[in-house]
């Protein structure tokens, strides 16, 4: 009991010590790297954990990499910008120390709530962790450090700056993107028709969205489109507008696609009759006439505010089922992408070809 005491004690002083060196003396870089290595000690340490659940473990992962992405967020945009021009710079630091033992209560809830016992990482532990179970686990280690890793690189200050510079031009309550969709557009839809087939067009486009998403998703493949011919000239979607035409529903090129060096594009074709493409066609132009909007919320609610409110695999769901083409059963705002590939029990879609870039 007393080891136990003087371990705790150990730990707490080492802790605070640490904490008021990076007030002190952490500068942008030191931060994000005390963030990044206590998220891997903390993923590292839940996952030799005795006594969760693998799904417990996955749901600590991937809240430890949100809480990552907004520690590095929050310094980077808005604690150092703000050193030696700002009086806030030091309250605006102390909470960004603060953010340090926010996954530390996070893993206490969790284990409270699942009946474990808890205890707070000590320095003995992390060395047991890092040979002891390095040689009995060592493929499982790898693969997780791989996976931070491949986490920080796809959440990268650029790109979590990108999306959030982006959001102010989006709307989860009201339409804002009209008429984008030209008669040019249409025209060429209809002349597919004699094409008795829809084209889906699954992507990784390597858009800092996508990138952020595929880093919580694990899939490659973050995006899809509808296209009413094979060759692709009549793809369509919800998406962000490329800063060209506002979020919701707009037309694509495959240049859309081609946002990183090693982005590629799967097309698959669907079975459908001239009514059904025609139904389609007079489908997209009243959303065109009445409005749309990039469901950007619904990526993490599931719900939609208005009809025309949504992201790309939840309007591509909905227009197959409107259209009598699904070929699984799941609520549109559930839908991911590459559940069309991998939810196609009976073989509906057959591969056309793949598009690297």
């Amino acid at each position: 009991m007393n080891d136990l005491l003087h371990n705790y004690r150990m730990s707490r002083t080492m802790g605070i010590v640490v904490l008021l060196g990076l007030f002190m003396f952490g500068t942008l870089p030191i931060m994000i790297i005390a963030y990044c290595y206590l998220a891997l000690v903390l993923i590292i340490h839940t996952w030799v954990k005795i006594g969760f659940s693998k799904k417990v473990k996955s749901s600590l992962t991937v809240i430890y990499g949100f809480m990552l992405a907004f520690q590095i967020t929050f310094v980077t945009l808005t604690v150092f910008p703000m050193h030696n021009i700002n009086l806030l710079y030091y309250p605006a630091k102390i909470f960004a120390v603060v953010l340090f033992s926010i996954p530390f209560l996070v893993e206490r809830f969790i284990t409270v709530s699942n009946g474990a016992e808890f205890y707070m990482p000590t320095v003995e532990s992390v060395t047991a962790i890092s040979f002891e179970e390095l040689r009995d686990n060592t493929k499982r280690i790898r693969s997780m450090m791989q996976s931070v890793s491949n986490m920080n690189q796809k959440i990268s200050i650029d790109h979590v700056k990108t999306v959030l510079e982006d959001i102010p031009r989006h709307s989860s309550v009201r339409y804002i993107n009209q008429g984008t969709l030209t008669q040019y557009y249409f025209d060429a839809a209809k002349k597919s028709l004699d094409d008795e087939h829809m084209y889906l067009v699954v992507s990784n486009t390597g858009s800092p969205a996508s990138e952020i998403i595929s880093a919580f998703t694990q899939k490659q493949f973050n995006h899809v489109s509808l296209s009413f011919d094979r060759a692709l000239d009549t793809i369509i979607s919800y998406n962000g507008g490329d800063n060209i035409y506002p979020p919701g529903m707009n037309a694509e090129t495959l240049e859309f696609f081609h946002q990183k060096s090693d982005a590629s594009v799967l097309i698959y074709s669907l079975p459908a009759t001239v009514e059904q493409k025609q139904f389609l066609i007079d489908k997209i132009a009243e959303i065109n006439h009445n409005g749309s909007a990039y469901n950007l919320l619904g990526l993490v609610a599931k719900h939609s505010y208005k009809p025309n409110i949504m992201f790309c695999s939840q309007f591509v769901y909905k227009m197959l089922k409107l259209a009598g083409l699904e070929f699984f059963d799941k609520k549109d705002g559930e839908v991911r992408p590459t559940d069309f590939i991998e939810l196609d029990y009976y073989k509906k879609l057959d591969f056309e070809y793949e598009i690297t870039f």
